[in-house]
């Protein structure tokens, strides 16, 4: 679907039961001269765009409850500030879970929900 500022807009939203709570998808925005379904043009390794997740080193996971494994990452970023909003915006969305900011290996904040 065609956006504002020459952009097209992609939802994937998927609802799903986990322990009760519905979890929603995820948007993609893409110039509108993009391939339509998701689809990219061949970009080499050194083109603009080409970048891997290995360039993106900060994450934020929402660990399950039993705090043993990482249920959903909610954000991926090669901004610490963008990844400390997103870090922020998921300790609001999901308070009794733990959130973890991470940069690279490293957990450089925590979110344990309140204390029991």
């Amino acid at each position: 679907m065609p956006a504002a500022g020459g952009l097209r807009a992609e939802a994937d939203v998927r609802l799903a039961a986990l322990g009760g709570e519905v979890v929603l998808g995820s948007l993609r925005l893409s110039p509108s001269e993009d391939p339509p379904g998701g689809g990219s043009r061949d970009l080499g390794p050194g083109a603009p765009g080409a970048a891997g997740r290995e360039d993106l080193p900060y994450k934020v996971e929402v660990w399950d409850t039993g705090q043993e494994w990482v249920e959903q990452v909610l954000a991926v970023t090669a901004s610490a500030s963008i990844g400390y909003a997103a870090y922020f915006a998921a300790t609001r969305e999901f308070p009794n879970r733990v959130i973890t900011l991470r940069h690279k290996n490293s957990v450089i904040s925590r979110w344990n929900g309140p204390p029991h």
